[in-house]
């Protein structure tokens, strides 16, 4: 059975999947590379770093905006059902968390690359180590280091800061400097878990009829049986 391209759907169709949305920071580069047609002049970009730093935001954009453009794309993961096959009428493929690929998606990877390339299609890959580094049979470590290779770096403070406050500028919510403090102070500094606490404290909030506070915050947390 051939693999589907996802509709834009599948991937998270909000804001939050944008480039508009995303807070390039130290990642500018790649972000303009991505954004700015930089696949059409290289056919590999492969985008490294640890969890957090925006490479799957970076990929699903990516696909956004293809889509926007009438475009198809493919999506793989290392979850994704085998048997991966290319469809010719994709202008994009993307491969995302490759360290984690065990070895039947690794050949399957590679294959996609071969088809790809034969047929004109752009590849953008993304995963926690450079492609040197990655677990992965050498000739598809090769393959992802091809092309445009770019290393992500987390936030500093203030970029995460911003970054929260637009997110809950977007959801309509008030996020006190308080609030920010206690997130920044009680979380690891890591942009993805504290996306999720903010996520999950707009709902609380919902639910609850109130305006976020520190003091409905250590509420909700409580309620989790967060220690």
């Amino acid at each position: 059975m051939k693999q589907l391209p996802l509709a834009i759907g599948a991937i998270g169709d909000g804001p939050e999947q944008s480039f508009a949305s995303l807070l390039a920071g130290p990642n500018a580069a790649a972000l303009a590379h991505l954004q700015g047609g930089g696949l059409q002049r290289s056919p590999v970009s492969y985008l490294w770093g640890v969890s957090g730093t925006g490479k799957t935001h970076l990929l699903r954009a990516l696909v956004r905006q293809a889509h926007e453009q009438g475009q198809r794309s493919g999506w793989f993961a290392p979850d994704t059902p085998l048997p991966w096959e290319l469809d010719e009428a994709w202008s994009l493929v993307v491969i995302d968390d490759c360290q984690d690929l065990d070895e039947a998606r690794q050949h399957a990877a590679f294959a996609l690359f071969v088809d790809a390339s034969t047929h004109g299609i752009a590849i953008a890959a993304a995963g926690r180590l450079p492609p040197v580094d990655l677990p992965l049979r050498e000739d598809l470590r090769t393959r992802l280091g091809w092309g445009h290779v770019f290393a992500l770096q987390p936030l500093a403070e203030a970029e995460m800061r911003a970054a929260l406050r637009r997110e809950a500028d977007r959801r309509g919510v008030f996020l006190s400097d308080e609030v920010m403090d206690y997130l920044l102070t009680r979380f690891e500094r890591n942009l993805k878990p504290l996306m999720a606490q903010l996520d999950r404290l707009d709902r609380f909030s919902l639910a609850n009829k109130r305006a976020i506070t520190v003091p409905m915050l250590k509420l909700m947390l409580a309620e989790e049986g967060a220690p």
